[in-house]
């Protein structure tokens, strides 16, 4: 057992940002809560045990739900494109470059290293097309002590020759890199992920194949729904048979049938949400991006209301920033401009809803994670904010400031899974 003193903050739900001022938390030998304590209980001599850290912040670790590994290089360039130009201007030239494993190592140790830095310990994170990259991107997950889905990208058409992958090329690479996860993943906490890159990317029989493979398997599925008006138009055109873009993905058994996380969905209504709550799949909010690349304002608060399970992603490199503090002051950015937009009819998002979509929105994708709750997994962050001058505020005060002022510099501790993870140095 390990008991952690601090000033404890997280959200078992959107609206309930629970609060024990020096308070205790107990973690089990497996990595799992046993529980939150005001004052420790009387009967067990745990005193011994505790670890103080005074008057810092400890807080549950961030997840970021929609990233690109081989787009970290890009980040902060060609952000005057949208979504389609964006792609086969700097995005596809750039992952081309992956052929090259050792072009890969280099540059993946950096994407992971960043991660843990920004106190995201779990990410859901798009590799290329190529599989001894994409191994080599878990492996360095599983080397951290982090926790990723990681997937191998499938993409055969509308994209340049030398970034496409055969249907039997992807799934024998599908095969290979489960295979090496279900022996090497670090007892589950790095697992693959199905990753048709989009519609347009991806032939008839590729879906085919993947939605197969989804059912045969279990595995999660990843990919991108109604980011851009262009974008729409064009699923359309490609899949006349399909009712909205969502259907586009059902109908290949990738849209809900498995866990499945579907990034952006600035245009998601009617009937394409309606499918999405019938299924239970998760919006991954991307702000920053979404507003770098002109695509639109993802009615978030239309999924809350709607019981939808919603997360966030920084998607680099459409995002510019890996720190999840930054997609956090986007989402409520954004949806403050959706409340005036509106004329007050869909509400802004407030400090405890952005903070528990970063937390347990994006976690509960892998579990019981992003809570203090008991039997969560211990995915937490120790903060110093002294700097910031705290003895006139509130607990809630000190964490709305870190949001908006802090950076990796306040993080002192990072654990996952109940394990304290020292910086990467491989």
């Amino acid at each position: 057992m390990k008991i952690y003193r601090a000033n404890i903050l997280h959200t078992p739900t959107p609206g309930q940002l629970e609060i024990i001022e020096h308070g205790y938390v107990a973690v089990k030998s497996n990595g799992r809560v046993k529980g939150v304590y005001k004052e420790l209980p009387q009967n067990m001599d745990w005193r011994r045990q505790v670890m103080d850290f005074g008057d810092k912040l400890l807080i549950p670790a961030f997840n970021d739900m929609h990233v690109h590994a081989p787009q970290y290089r890009n980040m902060g360039l060609a952000l005057d494109l949208e979504l389609l130009p964006w792609l086969n201007t700097y995005t596809f030239p750039e992952e081309t470059k992956y052929a090259d494993p050792e072009y890969a190592r280099r540059l993946y140790r950096r994407f992971v290293h960043e991660l843990w830095m920004q106190g995201t310990m779990r990410a859901a994170v798009f590799g290329t097309i190529h599989p001894e990259s994409t191994r080599i991107l878990a492996d360095l997950f599983v080397q951290a002590g982090m926790g990723a889905y990681v997937g191998l990208v499938g993409m055969n058409r509308n994209s340049p020759e030398t970034l496409q992958n055969t249907t039997a090329e992807l799934m024998d690479g599908m095969r290979m890199l489960k295979a090496h996860l279900d022996e090497h993943g670090n007892n589950g906490l790095v697992r693959p992920i199905i990753t048709p890159r989009f519609v347009p990317s991806c032939s008839d029989k590729m879906l085919t194949a993947l939605g197969n493979y989804a059912a045969e398997t279990g595995l999660p599925v990843q990919s991108h729904l109604s980011e851009n008006r262009s974008e729409i138009d064009w699923v359309k055109e490609l899949e006349p048979e399909a009712t909205c873009y969502g259907d586009a993905y059902n109908k290949y058994g990738l849209f809900g049938q498995t866990p499945t996380l579907m990034a952006h969905c600035c245009y998601t209504d009617g009937e394409e949400m309606e499918l999405m709550k019938k299924n239970g799949v998760y919006v991954v909010h991307c702000p920053m991006s979404n507003s770098n690349l002109s695509s639109g304002m993802a009615p978030i608060r239309k999924f809350l209301n709607e019981g939808i399970h919603v997360a966030l992603g920084t998607d680099v490199s459409a995002g510019h920033h890996m720190s999840m503090l930054r997609v956090m002051q986007y989402a409520i950015q954004v949806s403050k401009l959706n409340y005036a937009q509106t004329k007050g009819e869909m509400p802004f998002l407030t400090l405890s809803e952005v903070f528990y979509l970063a937390t347990k929105g994006g976690g509960s994708f892998f579990g019981k994670v992003g809570s203090f709750e008991p039997d969560y997994e211990f995915d937490a962050l120790l903060i110093d904010d002294s700097y910031l001058n705290y003895d006139h505020y509130t607990l809630p005060q000190r964490l709305e400031r870190y949001l908006y002022l802090g950076d990796d510099r306040d993080i002192k501790r990072r654990f996952c899974r109940g394990v304290e993870l020292v910086e990467p140095t491989y």
